[in-house]
């Protein structure tokens, strides 16, 4: 019997992660319950395979959860994101122990890619990592941005190569691993949740065998596997919050009335129109976002491009959706108690996470003008 995980992640948002993301916004405490609930309901374990306890799940199915997610609560949706992007890399160039804890659901990693000093260029890293003996390495580096710093079990850590020519090795690094520090608590203005904070590692001896794939292939493997996943999932984050304030969009213009007219505000044609608007832009996402896949899971000529693409379209749909949404709403949607104000700071993030847009719109144009995308 196949797992049926758009029952449990409806039952997660509905039980746990909805009631808590007020809170989590408010406080900017990790949505650990959340987390949790996720783990024991199988979907930390989604797209790892079943020969590890994992539900052998599809791209297409991890987008479907990050949108219902995120639709409730950003900061457990990105926090799931992030993990979905390491567990890609995980699944096919890591260990069975670590495989199996996150296909049972007891592991949680995230990305360690962003650095200080090359900030949002993530393919070009700037730590170090350094043979130590036969079989240790000892890694040092800057991480300026790693989702749940200090919440997560593990780190896919990139580095410069240890002795190849490639531009970047990744590493599995255990998150209480001796020289790794946490700096700062994050206090941001969206996805206050996150734990988005700077890592700092100096002098973290690793054993060889950490190293996910081949010393030098790292960008390789990232572009194969975590990129891919990381940029579909932030398209289907800002179609989840997109969707979610159309829903309060509507539920204002229906249920707010113009007394002295004796009609709704969605009885008015220029709210109608611009209601119209918002909701086709959100559509038009889905039905790019619903390519993309279709098009990764054909192996389209285009895949590639599309995938390049699809974070950027959403990204910047989901912040003209959510000013609109601000817009139509007016002082209701200011106050907290709508949701409306969390969302829309929450839909800002996507534009700046690496890739940027304008990062990804040059990848667009590189590779549809035949040149290198590096």
């Amino acid at each position: 019997m196949s797992f049926d995980h758009a029952t449990a992640v409806a039952s997660v948002v509905e039980q746990t992660v909805a009631p808590q993301a007020d809170r989590v916004d408010r406080s900017g405490e990790f949505p650990r319950d959340g987390v949790n609930a996720l783990g024991k309901a199988g979907l930390l374990g989604l797209i790892s395979s079943s020969e590890v306890g994992g539900a052998g799940g599809s791209l297409a199915d991890a987008a479907h959860v990050i949108e219902k997610l995120a639709g409730a609560c950003g900061s457990t949706a990105m926090v799931t994101l992030m993990h979905y992007a390491a567990t890609a890399l995980i699944e096919a160039h890591g260990d069975r122990d670590t495989r199996r804890a996150i296909g049972e659901g007891r592991h949680l990693s995230t990305l360690a890619f962003s650095e200080t000093g090359s900030r949002s260029h993530f393919w070009a890293p700037q730590g170090s990592a350094t043979a130590n003996g036969r079989d240790r390495v000892v890694l040092d580096a800057q991480k300026s941005w790693v989702t749940a710093a200090g919440e997560a079990d593990s780190y896919v850590w990139s580095s410069r190569s240890v002795a190849a020519e490639g531009p970047m090795t990744l590493w599995l690094v255990s998150s209480d691993a001796k020289g790794l520090t946490v700096r700062g608590k994050f206090d941001g203005l969206g996805l206050r949740g996150n734990a988005s904070n700077p890592v700092a590692g100096q002098a973290v001896e690793v054993p060889s065998s950490a190293m996910l794939g081949s010393d030098g292939a790292g960008l390789d493997l990232a572009l194969q596997s975590a990129l891919p996943h990381f940029l579909v999932l932030n398209a289907a984050f800002s179609l989840g919050l997109m969707q979610a304030l159309i829903a309060k969009a509507a539920a204002h213009l229906t249920g707010t009335r113009l007394a002295h007219l004796e009609q709704t505000l969605a009885e008015q044609p220029q709210h109608r129109e611009r209601f119209a608007r918002l909701l086709t832009r959100t559509d038009e996402v889905r039905a790019f976002l619903c390519d993309t896949l279709a098009a990764l899971a054909e192996g389209r000529e285009d895949a590639t491009l599309r995938v390049l693409q699809v974070k950027a379209v959403a990204a910047e749909a989901a912040s003209e959706v959510a000013d609109g949404v601000m817009r139509l709403c007016g002082g209701s949607a200011f106050r907290k108690e709508l949701g409306v104000e969390r969302q829309f700071r929450d839909s800002l993030a996507a534009r700046v996470m690496a890739p940027t847009t304008e990062a990804l719109r040059d990848f667009v144009g590189r590779a549809s003008l035949g040149l290198p995308l590096f």
